[in-house]
């Protein structure tokens, strides 16, 4: 026989299930806010770079600005021969700037050779990829925005 108790008991279970539930729905969808990036300088000399199966990455920042709410920066060095990774789009936008070596990259349908100083902008939803075609590493400065950091990559 169920008794008042049980009913109690299996009430109050279903209840911090629920509570449960709730609080990790919430923490999935409104992460803890990252402080807001005021001025800031990025050393080169300073930055850790950190070894890829294609080069190295140096990251810089990943978080909000006073008008995005995500920016993200990052130096890739990309080995001759290889891809950054297969072409592919995102609604964010991205500018690339090319600091050495020679580069091909998918805008507008069309791979494009360029070289040191040259910069690509990546549309939002443009397919678009990255390939060095020189003999000596290419290294190039991305700088990546998202006014909705849900579109995000």
């Amino acid at each position: 026989m169920i008794t008042r108790r049980d009913i109690t008991i299996a009430m109050s279970s279903v209840a911090a299930t629920l509570v449960v539930v709730a609080v990790a729905a919430f923490a999935q969808t409104h992460p803890p806010t990252a402080p807001i990036l005021g001025p800031a300088t990025f050393d080169w000399d300073k930055m850790t770079a950190t070894k890829t199966d294609t080069g190295e990455v140096r990251s810089l920042y990943r978080g909000p600005t006073a008008t995005l709410d995500e920016l993200e920066m990052h130096v890739t060095t990309l080995n001759p021969g290889n891809t950054s990774h297969p072409p592919h789009q995102h609604v964010n936008e991205e500018l690339v700037i090319i600091r050495e070596g020679t580069v091909e990259t998918l805008s507008n349908g069309k791979w494009v050779r360029l070289g040191p100083g040259s910069v690509i902008f990546n549309a939002s939803n443009s397919l678009h990829g990255l390939r060095n075609v020189g003999t000596t590493p290419a290294v190039y400065h991305v700088v990546n925005w998202s006014p909705n950091k849900a579109v995000a990559p």
